[in-house]
């Protein structure tokens, strides 16, 4: 809203400092620096209403160390991340841009599942909360919603370099030929990137076209389950790492911060034809949001960590996890998830293989055998005796160099 007023200022009256706001890196970092004050600064009154609601975490006793004086502690702190993150977002991005709307439309859709979830725990007395099943179907619909929108909607296009001969040919006709011609018209595409590979370029389409051509117009399919397959898997990892003092938080930060570099080279022309990437008009709006959203997690970190003033709750991990999700899908490095979300997919698969081991030797031997001391994989750590700061400090160092890596993608093929 700010940006529709300064631009309205600036246009009619050559206001001072108005054109400011036109600058991506000017509202980038204007979001960050909001989002922090109002997540520190508003973030202490929410977990006092918290509080004053009795909402505090009821904690099943597991062994772990220090664990019993958690209890009472306010959970549902993830209603500070989600109001620190849409208020920057509303005032400062462009709310007509495509990526920026849905986004908006994935915090609201996590955050009510995650709040119903809490809610449950919290006013019903269940501690199993919401249902598995209606998690993955909420999961499912956003999913469905973000695959359908980014396939068929106008907005979402990429720019594909043209062939070296003929961008030889214009710089031999005009050696000052900008960057804008030496790529193709804007066109949709089910093409996304791959790491690791000299053409780190695939097409969805590719997967069904081999059988037929004409199987082409049907790519939307295929892309559309993927989008739901890497959104329940990340919002699910993002769930099960929110298990002690501060790591979901910080881990989820570094990774949307690299997610936020990826997004501005990708949509910066001259950066994306420099290091010979994807080129994706339009979508350096999805910067705002991620500056804002890193702004509202350290900010949330403040009270999060070690001993923790406020826990996150679903209604912020599993919002999280979406906003994650369709953020790498959007910059198309959702193949980049296993790497940069190395820590949630660690997680995710320390408790698919414990649970799988712990039933099929209790089928086979009639008692069931644990790889892991404990399930998530942060708690195996707890028992071995290590202090749940000491495991998040190295999680997030591990974090760092899997970013450190994912970056490092942009030119290692």
């Amino acid at each position: 809203m700010l940006y529709y007023l300064f631009e309205y200022l600036e246009k009619q009256f050559q206001f001072p400092g108005a054109t400011l706001f036109s600058y991506i890196t000017f509202r980038a970092a204007f979001a960050m620096i909001l989002s922090l004050l109002i997540s520190t600064i508003y973030g202490k009154r929410i977990i006092r209403f918290l509080q004053r609601k009795q909402l505090g975490e009821t904690i099943r006793d597991l062994g772990l160390e220090g664990q019993v004086e958690k209890a009472g502690t306010p959970t549902m702190g993830g209603v500070i991340i989600i109001l620190s993150t849409l208020i920057p977002v509303l005032l400062l991005s462009k709310l007509e841009n495509i990526y920026i709307i849905l986004l908006i439309v994935t915090t609201l859709w996590m955050g009510v599942i995650g709040f119903i979830d809490d809610y449950i725990k919290k006013f019903k007395n269940n501690k199993e909360g919401l249902k598995g099943r209606f998690k993955v179907i909420g999961q499912v619909g956003l999913g469905l919603i973000v695959g359908l929108t980014l396939y068929f909607h106008q907005d979402v296009v990429i720019k594909e370099k043209l062939p070296v001969a003929e961008q030889q040919q214009i710089l031999e006709a005009n050696p000052d030929a900008k960057e804008s011609a030496f790529f193709k018209p804007e066109e949709k595409s089910t093409k996304t990137t791959i790491p690791f590979v000299k053409k780190n370029e695939f097409d969805y389409a590719d997967l069904i076209t081999w059988i037929h051509p004409d199987l082409k117009d049907y790519a939307w399919v295929i892309f559309i389950l993927v989008a739901i397959f890497i959104i329940t898997a990340v919002s699910n990892g993002a769930n099960l790492t929110d298990g002690i003092d501060g790591l979901a938080a910080g881990t989820s930060a570094i990774i949307v911060l690299t997610l936020g570099i990826f997004a501005y080279v990708s949509s910066n022309i001259i950066f994306s034809q420099y290091l010979d990437i994807m080129y994706i008009p339009k979508v350096e709006e999805i910067t705002i949001y991620i500056t804002a959203f890193v702004g509202a997690l350290i900010g949330f970190l403040w009270y999060n960590t070690y001993p923790a003033q406020v826990f996150m709750g679903d209604t912020g991990s599993l919002t999280i996890g979406g906003i994650i999700a369709v953020i790498a899908i959007a910059v198309r490095k959702e193949w980049l998830i296993p790497v940069l979300c190395g820590i949630f997919l660690a997680e995710n698969l320390s408790v698919v293989m414990q649970v799988s081991w712990f039933k099929y030797t209790k089928k086979k031997y009639g008692e069931g055998r644990r790889i892991f001391k404990m399930s998530p994989l942060h708690h195996h750590y707890q028992k071995l005796g290590y202090h749940e700061s000491k495991i998040v400090t190295r999680f997030w160092i591990i974090g760092i160099l899997l970013a450190i890596l994912s970056i490092v993608t942009l030119k290692i093929r």
